[in-house]
């Protein structure tokens, strides 16, 4: 891509959420874990996992707004984690719909490491504004 759609969202922007793929149908981004990431154990912290994850959702979400809608909120997100993500490795996040209508939509996201270990598994919904 050309554009960063992740840096149009501020704290995205300072995650160093990087995406490499969005459409309505799937996003796909990838984050560096940074040491001002990371708890004491040099392990990623669960909230900026959870940050990373909501950051897709969001993109995805506000790409299949109705018509006339003006922006999109997170309302609730569940995450499993499911494995560590160390200090100086990429997890990768791919994002798909579950259901998008109306007034809601509901998105999952599975952060893997870059090679497929298990890292997190997030479902959020997302209120139409």
């Amino acid at each position: 891509m050309t554009s960063n759609p992740a840096h149009t969202m501020p704290f995205a922007k300072m995650l160093g959420v990087d995406i490499e793929e969005a459409s309505k149908e799937k996003i796909r981004g990838r984050l560096v874990v940074r040491e001002d990431l990371c708890t004491s154990g040099g392990i990623l912290h669960g909230g900026a996992i959870m940050s990373f994850a909501d950051s897709l959702g969001a993109i995805g979400a506000f790409m299949t707004l109705p018509e006339g809608a003006k922006g999109t909120t997170t309302i609730e997100s569940k995450t499993n984690f499911l494995g560590a993500a160390p200090l100086g490795k990429t997890i990768i996040g791919e994002t798909t719909p579950i259901k998008t209508g109306r007034t809601l939509s509901v998105w999952q996201t599975r952060i893997t490491l870059e090679g497929g270990r298990d890292v997190a598994l997030v479902t959020q919904t997302q209120l139409v504004l």
